[in-house]
């Protein structure tokens, strides 16, 4: 059986959820990191030299870093389904896949820290105020670059798009300004209604603020 390491409030391991139930794999899930600890135990780190969540054994296969694991997982349970046939279908999966680590989830990441993974009274607000706007950029962009295609990489899932849409809850259930991006809200719009999407990414943050107040 497929063996999970990692919390379920993690953004990392929640594209590696999706994709799982997304596939259908039976699996187990082991929670660490965070409030569970764990993550210098010796076990652990021969799992995973840097120590991190999510690593994953599947039979002798043990993977580390979640976009490395996703395509695995593809690769291993989804020809034709997650993972395209074709080589242009891969290529476009990997260069939003690409384009997901390097800018979206960067930009993202450093404006919910700075949100959520800060106490509200050491708030910066003019660095906030920054990365709402880069973050709005990079929402208009992919707004205008998704258009009316049911996913980002065309028509149905790839593993291309479960770096991107794992932000969404997120991304548009912050306290922040957000610009008008109607593509991407009728693709979140969707995605939330779907029970897969909703069970491993939906998943409520908002006590990690309150943990931080206390």
């Amino acid at each position: 059986m497929l063996r999970i390491w990692g919390r379920a409030s993690s953004i990392n391991v929640q594209k590696v959820m999706w994709a799982v139930a997304a596939l259908g794999i039976k699996h187990k899930r082991i929670d660490l990191g965070g409030k569970f600890g764990g993550l210098d135990a010796p076990e652990q780190l021969a799992r995973n030299p840097h120590g991190l969540i999510p690593v994953i054994d599947d039979g002798e296969t043990v993977v580390w870093e979640s976009h490395a694991i996703v395509r695995y997982l593809a690769a291993q349970y989804g020809n034709g389904t997650l993972w395209p046939s074709d080589p242009a279908g891969r290529a476009a999966a990997d260069m939003w896949m690409e384009w997901a680590q390097t800018v979206l989830q960067r930009d993202f990441i450093q404006l919910f820290w700075a949100l959520y993974r800060t106490p509200v009274e050491q708030h910066d607000h003019a660095l906030l105020a920054e990365l709402t706007a880069k973050c709005g950029e990079d929402f208009k962009s992919l707004d205008r670059l998704l258009g009316d295609q049911a996913t980002i990489t065309g028509g149905t899932l790839t593993y291309g798009d479960i770096p991107i849409a794992t932000q969404f809850f997120r991304y548009f259930t912050l306290e922040i300004e957000r610009p008008s991006v109607p593509n991407v809200e009728s693709w979140y719009d969707r995605l939330s209604k779907d029970t897969t999407y909703a069970e491993h990414v939906m998943v409520d943050y908002q006590a990690l603020r309150a943990r931080l107040a206390h």
